[in-house]
């Protein structure tokens, strides 16, 4: 039995006549034990799709399963079995952090949880804010304290939502390290992140969203071995020829290509010579998650695109037929 079912889920916002459609048809298991990546461009649908199943949001159509249990019809034992850590930092100004565990505790029916609430502020690094109260945090022990009252009533799935966005070097390092160490006691994890060498260290497989559809969904390893095998990367301050241009994944001076052998390579390097571009810091690497995810997302985007330029069956004879039955 999968950890986390997504069966045929769809999602539409708004009246018939403006709807947006944010989910179609999404479907995938994670399965028990599994680190499993969700990654998508902004607006792909990753966190209504978290929302949904943490039972924030209703599905307009399909089921969510969490251990066997339907998040709308079973939503107790739905509950039970999820930790979700949530993008927004939410917090109660009240109380201090143990407090703050303890009454998460009591939420879900836990009494006397000390020697776990004791273990998780050791683990986040919240030992010595226990007695803190929470309006008194920064905003990267906040977040902590969100992953602490996730974890607090030993959920077997773990969701990630966006956990280290905004946080330091630090609270990663923290953050994963614990998690990961709960994933090999056999915890199930569902991450969503913008941080591709997080998935691809972290994640053993990943689905990747665009537009309220799944279009990818593979081991990463796998994924990775369907990018281009190489990238060539220099900095410069010139502009790329065109046809450079087109296919150049550009961050400030530093341009990245795809290049499959060193004959790309060398060609690219002509080109760019030939255009009287000056460059610096040539080097050539393995093709990361991110290349892949950009390729991926690309490729969606133009099937989608050709999609939309084909004319509607039927709609072009019917119209044609009005014009020709016209009187001259």
């Amino acid at each position: 039995m999968p950890a986390v079912s997504f069966q045929n889920v769809s999602k539409t916002y708004g009246a018939p006549r403006g709807a947006l459609q944010a989910l179609k048809g999404v479907s995938f298991d994670v399965r028990p034990g599994e680190f499993f990546g969700l990654l998508g461009p902004n607006g792909a649908g990753k966190t209504t799709l978290i929302s949904i199943l943490a039972g924030l949001a209703r599905a307009s159509e399909g089921r969510v399963l969490v251990h066997g249990h339907d998040v709308q019809t079973d939503y107790p034992a739905a509950r039970r079995a999820l930790g979700v850590v949530p993008q927004e930092l939410v917090f109660d100004p009240f109380f201090n952090v143990r407090e703050a565990l303890r009454f998460q505790s009591g939420y879900f029916g836990i009494r006397h949880n000390d020697v776990w609430i004791d273990e998780l502020l050791s683990g986040l690094g919240l030992a010595d804010k226990a007695g803190a109260n929470m309006r008194q945090l920064s905003g990267g022990m906040k977040r902590r304290v969100l992953v602490a009252q996730a974890l607090v009533h030993k959920p077997p799935v773990i969701v990630l939502d966006e956990p280290t966005a905004g946080v330091d070097v630090e609270l990663r390092q923290t953050l994963w390290h614990f998690i990961s160490q709960l994933n090999k006691q056999g915890s199930t994890v569902l991450l969503t992140t913008h941080y591709l060498e997080e998935a691809e260290a972290l994640c053993g497989r990943i689905a990747m969203l665009n537009r309220g559809e799944v279009v990818a969904l593979d081991r990463t390893s796998d994924l990775l071995r369907q990018a281009a095998s190489n990238v060539l990367r220099f900095k410069t301050d010139d502009s790329l020829p065109s046809e450079l241009a087109a296919v150049a994944r550009v961050t400030g001076r530093v341009v990245q290509l795809p290049a499959n052998d060193a004959l790309a390579v060398e060609r690219i390097l002509v080109q760019v010579r030939e255009a009287g571009v000056r460059v610096e810091d040539v080097e050539i690497r393995k093709a990361d998650l991110e290349d892949v995810f950009l390729e991926v997302i690309e490729g969606s985007n133009l099937a989608r695109r050709a999609r939309e330029a084909m004319p509607v069956p039927g709609i072009y004879n019917t119209a044609l037929a009005g014009v020709e039955g016209r009187a001259p």
